[in-house]
């Protein structure tokens, strides 16, 4: 039988960490490791992939929508609800796992994700978990948009788009004076300086980055969860757009670990999974649109990849065996020494 307690206690012992960086918007093998496509992977290919274990089939079995598959990726069951609905995951996350089991504090869980309905993943509607035990969430484009002046959006456009499935699809957010809370008190940023650095950078991706950075070196959460999004802008069909989504999150890969490797709290005691929360239709569907949406179902909108990296990962490993995205909750909760029993997934023996 798998035993936790030893586990829990050689967690706290050794003060392990873990990052998640998820791409949501999915990206297929054909333009990333499939040979055609490792070419907007230079980061992942040659810098990250010969310190990690990679997995090269992970299925979903889920639905595929961003939200509801980012909800089941951290919950390890294949949750079930509208994707645009602005709602809990139904059952206990991990971050209520580490927290609750652990006996973790607020400030040791965290999300950076995109605002479209985002704001509730960080805690479930499950009796015995939810209220008190999430993971505090951070929405940058909802921080953006609460410390701009009136009148300036504009000159933020590119930083402040939403939603690319859906445009017209906008969850109503409250709480202006919670953003400013986490800006000012948590990020130790002035809104000047929040305001103007927004303004150098490219895309909502990167201004994410740049707060999970800064809540790094103020907060050093044990268990970080990072949702990218760019990619997702597939679904407007421009395929140079898509690559360009690719491309950023491979830079912004390795930008994330190089900030690992960088922080004393982090270095050498962190373990950082990479996956997409799904894949995108295949060109010869004719039911779907290829690399522009995800909605036939089909192999390779279900099938993905996994990379792991970190101390006791096994290094420039390829593993070809089908694991599920649900494995990735009770993975790491065999790592950081917490029980995920109502998840559906399995601890991947290899690196568990």
């Amino acid at each position: 039988m798998f035993s936790f307690a030893p586990l829990s206690a050689l967690a706290q012992l050794k003060n392990q960490k873990v990052v998640v960086v998820t791409f949501g918007g999915g990206a297929r093998d054909e333009e990333t490791f499939a040979p055609a496509g490792q070419e907007n992977i230079p980061n992942l290919l040659k810098t990250l992939f010969p310190q990690s274990t990679l997995y090269t089939q992970v299925v979903n079995r889920g639905i595929l929508g961003h939200y509801v598959a980012t909800a089941s990726l951290a919950t390890g069951v294949y949750e079930t609800f509208n994707n645009f609905a602005t709602v809990p995951p139904q059952n206990p996350t991990i971050f209520e796992y580490f927290r609750k089991d652990l006996k973790r504090p607020l400030n040791d869980a965290w999300v950076v994700a995109p605002s479209n309905g985002f704001n509730r993943i960080g805690e479930s509607s499950n009796r015995s978990y939810g209220a008190g035990l999430g993971a505090g969430v951070i929405l940058p484009k909802h921080l953006l948009q609460a410390s701009l002046p009136t009148g300036s959006s504009t000159d933020y456009s590119h930083l402040l788009r939403d939603n690319y499935e859906t445009p017209f699809y906008t969850p109503e957010l409250a709480g202006n004076e919670l953003q400013m809370q986490h800006l000012e008190q948590i990020l130790k940023l002035s809104v000047n300086d929040f305001v103007h650095h927004a303004l150098s950078l490219a895309s909502p991706d990167e201004l994410s980055v740049y707060i999970a950075k800064q809540l790094m070196r103020q907060m050093a959460p044990s268990l970080l969860w990072i949702t990218l999004h760019d990619i997702d802008i597939a679904h407007s069909g421009a395929y140079s757009l898509y690559i360009d989504g690719i491309q950023r999150s491979d830079r912004l890969c390795a930008e994330i670990w190089k900030t690992i490797q960088a922080e004393p709290e982090y270095k050498d005691r962190t373990t950082m999974f990479i996956l997409p929360d799904f894949g995108r239709d295949s060109d010869m569907d004719a039911s779907g649109n290829g690399f522009q949406h995800h909605r036939t179902g089909d192999a390779l909108s279900r099938t993905t990849w996994m990379m792991v990296l970190g101390p006791d990962t096994r290094q420039g490993i390829v593993i070809d065996r089908p694991i599920e995205s649900v494995d990735l909750v009770p993975t790491i909760g065999a790592r950081l020494g917490f029980d995920a029993r109502f998840s559906q997934g399995k601890p991947l023996t290899e690196i568990a």
